[in-house]
């Protein structure tokens, strides 16, 4: 399995809101939507999230982000998957005209690594050999 932080920015479009009829509720139910389908993507284990956006005020388009999510995934192809939900998961849905995307007001970034363990490559001093 692959360690993956998924690293979430909120971008300038939703402080921009409510414009062509989209409002911050859209947003987060679009947001709420493209977690819980991340959750049931066969291959990813969710493990928890984090939320900063008590201590950070406006937009983030890199480190600091303003939110995380930490997950086991099975594949780079299923990494692939979840950041594609972002131009996938329609924004407003039918109570909003056109065809907007959660990616117009988020962005999101996968830093995939492995659990922070001693790898099998390492003798510890005074393990036996």
């Amino acid at each position: 399995m692959l360690r993956v932080l998924f690293c979430i920015g909120i971008n300038q479009n939703f402080f921009d809101l409510p414009t062509d009829g989209i409002t911050g509720g859209h947003v987060w139910q679009a947001f709420v939507s493209m977690m819980d389908q991340l959750k049931a993507l066969p291959g990813v284990h969710f493990i928890g999230d984090m939320d900063d956006d008590s201590h950070m005020v406006g937009p983030s388009d890199g480190w600091p982000w303003t939110c995380y999510i930490l997950a086991d995934v099975d594949t780079q192809e299923t990494v692939k998957a979840a950041c594609n939900l972002f131009r996938t998961t329609q924004v407003g849905g039918g109570d909003v005209d056109g065809d907007v995307k959660l990616w117009r007001f988020a962005k999101i970034e996968a830093r995939i690594g492995r659990a922070l363990t001693v790898r099998d490559d390492v003798t510890l001093p005074g393990a036996a050999e």
